[in-house]
């Protein structure tokens, strides 16, 4: 299966709050980035977490405004997420999840 997001699109990060452990950061739930390019595939951090094997998926590099996920900052921020925690969008608005 090829890779969901190629480098240069841009991304949001789901809004999910799992009763596990989970590798997407709470401070980067919501917000919009750019891929910067895939990590390789690799099983779901959070399904090993809950002794499940998992399939491989890609991983991306996700760069973020530190002003989108801080409030605050003139530099960026680059995030390892799975694509399971990353949907397409064409906006730069943050997702509150309300």
């Amino acid at each position: 299966m090829p890779d969901r997001f190629a480098p240069g699109e841009l991304v949001r990060t789901r809004t999910l709050d799992p009763p596990g452990h989970t590798r997407l950061p709470r401070y980067a739930r919501g917000a919009v980035g750019e891929i910067i390019e895939c990590a390789g595939h690799h099983p779901l951090a959070d399904e090993r977490a809950r002794g499940l094997q998992g399939r491989p998926q890609p991983v991306y590099h996700v760069r973020f405004e530190a002003v989108v996920l801080f409030g605050a900052g003139d530099h960026a921020v680059t995030v390892e997420l799975w694509e399971d925690y990353l949907e397409p969008t064409t906006t730069h608005q943050r997702d509150t999840g309300a």
